[in-house]
């Protein structure tokens, strides 16, 4: 597979997530339009890219080496080595190894081909296996503990149930020392909304997804822009360009986020080989509403949702030809027919004040106690404050001593004043 298609770059060489286009583009082709001669026509190259892999990995069963785009443009990744990001190269490939024969054991099985739906299948699962030797600890530590490395084996099923509820708490607390910085590159960017709210850490990716500061998706809004940008930061925050190269300000992987905003935000899931249309919203992050609409083969299907005081109201368009679902993050389900339906349910708003250090960082109590600590010359920013709480993250909030451990070392007396005003915060 190419790099680039055209091939403009002529680049001799297979590289995962890039190459993998190879079977995630049928795949996603025939879930949207649920055609199956898609992947009848297409089945030959895709079969043709793992086995490439597979041609690469031997019997380990495992892509290790050799040189990879990787996480590429990882934001902590210098911007001269768009590379070098946190997570590691190898278990990013693996896992897109693991995830590229699992499409071709689906699509296979999707046209009736049985004989090669098991020979892939089985592939699948012996990556998968090795994977997990190499790379996952027994509680579910994926080896270089970086967002995206959860964030995989999480969305494409490389663990197991036990493991995968670690790795998302896990990420979920990544990101807190991050203050919800954005901390994934092209590959991570796609998964680790999913990964978050699968393994119940919606929270989280709500603050994530809201996060204005650099590097974060709302930052360049901050920055007036009406596209997305190559790098979070293709605009630093004083204006200025970033000195490294892939800086365009028309380019979409960052923007694939907006997948997850539409099915969990909106909570608008089409099911298209099926013929299901759900609704299945996850409200949060201080929103009062949202709403996504789809042109699928059968015709409009639209889902969306507003709060009002206690109770929240969902809506559901069911094309003609498809069914309907409603699916609430407490568990009711409703089955529908084709037009437009309407439910209205309880739902709980009441703030509870946090009483550990994780419940603080992600709650709007937050932003108010970074405040009063920047403003008193006690940290610069949201990031340092929340870094400097790394071995306290599952603590309570200590009834006094508070300003001493989110402090600078050596820092002395605090600010008059302050430790009263952080008590009357977290009150």
């Amino acid at each position: 597979m190419p790099i680039v298609v055209p091939d403009v770059l002529d680049a001799e060489f297979a590289a995962c997530a890039w190459g993998d286009a190879a079977c995630v583009v049928p795949w996603n082709l025939y879930l949207a339009t649920g055609d199956t001669t898609i992947l009848e026509r297409q089945l030959p190259s895709m079969k043709a890219w793992v086995d490439k892999i597979s041609s690469i990995s031997g019997d380990s069963r495992l892509w290790l080496g050799g040189f990879q785009f990787g996480d590429w443009l990882d934001p902590a990744a210098p911007p001269e080595s768009p590379a070098a990001a946190r997570a590691d190269a190898d278990v990013v490939a693996s896992a897109c190894y693991f995830h590229c024969a699992d499409l071709v054991a689906k699509a296979a099985a999707e046209v009736g081909d049985s004989a090669t739906a098991e020979q892939y299948g089985r592939l699948a699962l012996e990556i998968r296996q090795a994977f997990r030797k190499r790379f996952v600890t027994g509680d579910g530590h994926v080896l270089s503990d970086a967002p995206t490395a959860y964030s995989q084996a999480i969305v494409w099923g490389l663990l197991d149930d036990d493991q995968a509820q670690f790795a998302g708490a896990r990420l979920a607390d990544l990101l807190r020392l991050e203050s919800f910085r954005i901390s994934t590159g092209f590959v991570g960017t796609p998964l680790i909304s999913d990964a978050l709210t699968m393994t119940g850490q919606a929270t989280a990716a709500y603050n994530l997804l809201m996060q204005t500061q650099c590097p974060s998706w709302l930052y360049s809004v901050t920055m007036g822009a009406t596209t997305i940008w190559e790098r979070y930061d293709s605009m630093l925050p004083d204006g200025s360009i970033n000195p490294g190269e892939m800086t365009s300000f028309n380019h979409y992987a960052l923007g694939a986020v907006v997948d997850w905003v539409h099915r969990v935000v909106a909570g608008l899931q089409v099911d298209v080989p099926n013929r299901v249309v759900t609704a299945a919203p996850v409200p949060g992050g201080g929103l009062t509403y949202a709403n996504a609409t789809l042109a699928t083969p059968y015709g409009t299907a639209s889902a969306g949702w507003s709060v009002d005081g206690d109770t929240v109201t969902v809506s559901l368009t069911v094309p003609v030809g498809m069914s309907g679902r409603f699916s609430l993050v407490d568990g009711l389900t409703e089955e529908v027919g084709t037009g437009q339906h309407t439910r209205i349910y309880r739902w709980a708003t009441e703030q509870v004040a946090p009483t550990t250090i994780r419940e603080l960082v992600d709650s709007e109590r937050w932003a108010q106690v970074v405040s009063a600590l920047v403003e008193a010359g006690v940290a610069e920013d949201d990031r340092e404050v929340a870094g400097r709480l790394k071995r306290f993250i599952g603590e309570p909030i200590p009834a006094d001593g508070f300003v001493r451990m989110v402090s600078r070392p050596g820092f002395g007396d605090a600010p008059e004043g302050l430790s009263e005003k952080l008590s009357a915060i977290l009150a």
